[in-house]
């Protein structure tokens, strides 16, 4: 039987990044992200977005190659606060160098998101929750931005549980 040879996956910040069969391991910062560290979100409720920085820097530092940034926080207008955290770190060279990972449940988050990272980053993530048409439109858009996706397996009625 013949051994089917998959091309890695390509990602990038400023600097590429290459995921493939001989990638063990794939380190992804999850401390940018409101719901996961209280700390984080304390910052970016209190406005101290210079703070929050230190945290992605200090991610890419300890060896993050991928940052995974979500503000789906009730309290937070989570577009605005997206928008303006990745232009902040698309300002800071030593934090853009790696990919972004862009962690919402909402579309126009994911959106607004895309337009302001740089190179291929990642969205996290579409399924077929809301249909099969809302998510083609949605795949569609992330080819158009160039990014790469994690799909979930929902659909209207749930999660799979088969094949």
């Amino acid at each position: 039987m013949s051994e089917i040879l998959v091309p890695p996956m390509k990602l990038s910040g400023l600097e590429p990044v290459a995921i493939g069969a001989g990638s063990l391991f794939v380190n992804i910062g999850e401390r940018t992200n409101v719901t996961g560290s209280k700390a984080f979100a304390r910052m970016i409720l209190n406005g101290d977005f210079e703070a929050a920085l230190v945290v992605a820097r200090q991610q890419v530092e300890n060896g993050a190659q991928i940052i995974d940034i979500n503000m789906d926080e009730a309290m937070l207008d989570s577009q605005a606060a997206m928008v303006r955290f990745l232009n902040l770190i698309a300002s800071e060279p030593d934090i853009a160098r790696v990919p972004i990972m862009i962690d919402s449940s909402k579309w126009s988050v994911i959106e607004a998101g895309l337009r302001c990272i740089q190179g291929k980053g990642i969205v996290n993530s579409i399924s077929m929750k809301e249909g099969l048409e809302p998510f083609k439109h949605q795949a569609k858009l992330l080819k158009r931005y160039g990014a790469a996706a994690v799909v979930m397996a929902f659909d209207e009625q749930g999660q799979a549980d088969t094949y």
